[in-house]
């Protein structure tokens, strides 16, 4: 079981802010491959992951990234600055 947590736009795309997913996904990916058949909204939110960022357990990481060991995921949009 993983806490997920959606930020900006993604949050808006989901309907829900923070939700326990329970997965056998082996990395980042391959959550974003099981939340995106789950529900046409997650399939919005993840169509295109070159412009998704995510952090796991509140350190930057890649798609790509292993999810062994992890507890908590984060997905958000590129910061801008200004």
């Amino acid at each position: 079981m993983v806490e997920v947590l959606y930020f900006a736009w993604l949050r808006e795309r989901v309907g829900v802010a923070r939700e326990s997913v329970e997965t056998s996904a082996v990395s980042v990916a391959d959550l974003v491959e099981e939340l995106k058949a789950r529900d046409p909204r997650y399939a919005a939110a993840f169509g295109d992951t070159s412009v998704v960022r995510v952090a796991l357990d509140q350190d930057l990481a890649d798609i790509s990234a292993p999810l062994a060991g992890v507890k908590e995921i984060a997905f958000f949009p590129p910061m801008t600055g200004g």
